[in-house]
């Protein structure tokens, strides 16, 4: 059985949160609001409560898993190298909607996925995500959908699609942004723009002193 808890109501919110934190530490499944859409997530260094989540949504380990984090500094242990781009579209927008395509950190001992060495990161501008992202670390969260499915913009969508794969549900009201993230790849020395969303090609452009054709054309 799935519980519901509305993180809205200041007198429901703690028990709440503390229910999403035992229930992501003891390999179970979340579902949280965030400043795009509702996410289902899991601790990101539990291989089986990831594959859940895969399962959940019916999708393959050829869409691997996102990770968010709940502060900047989080990513220095996940990434094996911090590039200066990647620090300054940090300080630039995070928390906020970019996701930033990285080289993962070669020890990290998780399973999102087929990730080719790579891991796409985030940190949610959502203050009940944060809550549950300082206690747990880093988590695995993608949209609280079946695959093929709308994003859920309420804990309703997301109850309706995926059930009791979740074990608690954490609602923060409608999103407030149904807005994808904007996704920009610096896995390598050139930049990549995969994903236009809630931040502008050309405001990540500015703070890489770029041009926007650079970012969106293809890699030479």
């Amino acid at each position: 059985m799935s519980t519901v808890f509305d993180c809205n109501d200041p007198q429901t919110r703690p028990a709440g949160i503390d229910a999403a934190v035992r229930a992501a530490k003891g390999g179970r499944l979340v579902v949280l609001p965030t400043d795009t859409v509702y996410g289902i997530g899991c601790d990101a260094f539990d291989s089986d409560a990831v594959a859940d989540l895969l399962g959940a949504k019916n999708r393959g380990r050829d869409m691997p898993v996102p990770v968010v984090v709940g502060s900047w500094h989080t990513i220095e242990g996940l990434v094996l190298s911090v590039s200066q781009q990647a620090r300054d579209l940090v300080q630039a927008f995070w928390p906020g909607g970019l996701s930033l395509v990285v080289q993962q950190a070669p020890s990290l001992a998780w399973d999102l996925g087929d990730t080719d060495g790579t891991v796409m990161l985030r940190m949610p501008l959502h203050p009940v995500a944060i809550e549950v992202l300082r206690e747990v670390g880093p988590m695995a969260l993608s949209s609280a959908n079946v695959s093929g499915l709308p994003p859920a913009t309420t804990v309703g969508d997301a109850r309706d699609q995926l059930g009791d794969n979740v074990s608690v549900y954490l609602d923060g009201g409608p999103a407030t942004s149904a807005v994808a993230s904007t996704i920009v790849d610096v896995s390598t020395a050139t930049p990549r723009i995969l994903r236009e969303g809630a931040v502008s090609a050309t405001a990540v452009a500015e703070v890489l002193d770029l041009a926007v054709g650079d970012l969106l054309g293809p890699r030479s």
